[in-house]
């Protein structure tokens, strides 16, 4: 104990939030240090990372659908899990150096946040990527209760709060009470099934084929699930499905919320069914305290309001959704005493 102390003042501990899309590295005292795409360039057929081992976040996302038959630009996470563990490793292992900028012979603490859904054998593969990539020693926490720690809501209190967190894999739907989850619900459907939903809908009304960024983009510049005030449209390039030739169409925010209505109302279904799961007296304190949207997603314009129809409870967007499961990895870390013996945290414990 008093050598690991000794570790910890020459090296840098940080929360990870390990996103389907982006990876946050959260350290105390200077938030969020790094926050780049879960996306990792490697030569076809290898685990081989490009350019010395930096084709890794920005650089890689900016090949993706780009990239010549030689190389691969491949996000190792699918659905809030591990898809690839050894470009994984490769991928933390780069994060991991990157903020810590020290001594390989001094490793990190590092506390991950998983979804709540995952199994144990999934548990596994997250702590031994984090572990070979360099951390001294590795905790896992629940991605809804990180997500309740970094946005603040009296979680340790006798009094239901409860959390929904749209990742790009999953969403993660949470009533927590007394330092611990009382009722969660795990779907895998969150921002990648909305872009899907996009790509989908462009492509059988215009016979457009549109890549997965150009799906993002129309999603966060023109999404959204309820009637705007003022109706936007935008551009789209592509490929043209029956000729195969470079085309373009515009589309409209009206014909966008057509597309995300059904990838919106299975997220509602779960938020619901979370719901009616919960004690009576758990419900009744949502009445008062409501439900807190984080997350990527979470940032959809109407989605606060369609879900406060669905449910008939205030709710409220955490501040900066985006971060919001980093920084409570980070706190979780700094209360690592208080916290891992009313959670589950070390991956032993499984």
């Amino acid at each position: 104990m008093i050598f690991d102390s000794l570790l910890g003042m020459f090296s840098v501990d940080m929360g990870i939030d390990l996103g389907t899309c982006n990876t946050l590295v959260c350290v105390k005292g200077e938030g969020v240090v790094l926050n780049e795409p879960s996306v990792v360039a490697v030569r076809r057929g290898t685990n081989q990372v490009l350019r010395n081992g930096n084709a890794v976040g920005q650089v890689a996302k900016e090949m993706l659908g780009r990239t010549p038959g030689s190389i691969s630009a491949i996000r190792p996470l699918k659905d809030g899990v591990i898809a690839d563990f050894d470009i994984t490793e490769a991928m933390l292992g780069y994060f991991i150096r990157k903020v810590h900028g020290r001594s390989r012979f001094v490793k990190p603490r590092v506390v991950i946040a998983v979804p709540s859904g995952i199994t144990a054998v999934e548990k596994r593969a997250v702590y031994n990527s984090a572990e070979r990539a360099g951390s001294r020693r590795v905790y896992l926490v629940e991605e809804p209760m990180a997500a309740g720690i970094g946005a603040g809501l009296p979680i340790g209190e006798a009094t239901a709060s409860m959390i929904v967190d749209i990742g790009g894999g999953t969403t993660e739907v949470a009533i927590m009470s007394l330092a611990d989850i009382a009722v969660v619900q795990s779907i895998r459907v969150a921002g990648d099934e909305m872009d899907a939903a996009i790509i989908s809908y462009v492509r059988r009304k215009y016979d457009l084929m549109i890549g997965l960024q150009t799906a993002e983009r129309i999603k966060i510049e023109i999404g959204s699930i309820v009637a705007l005030d003022q109706e936007m449209e935008k551009e789209v390039r592509g490929r043209d499905v029956v000729g195969g030739l470079p085309h373009k169409a515009t589309v409209t925010s009206e014909e966008i919320r057509e597309a995300l209505t059904e990838p919106v109302q299975q997220i509602i279904e779960c938020v619901m069914q979370t719901l009616e799961n919960a004690e009576p007296e758990l419900a009744a304190d949502l009445v008062e305290n409501g439900i807190h949207l984080a997350g990527g997603g979470a940032l959809l314009r109407g989605l606060d309001q369609k879900l406060s129809e669905g449910t008939g409870l205030l709710v409220n967007l955490v501040d900066d959704p985006l971060s919001c499961v980093a920084r409570g990895t980070s706190v979780y870390l700094d209360n690592l005493a208080a916290w891992k013996d009313t959670m589950e945290s070390d991956v032993d414990e499984y």
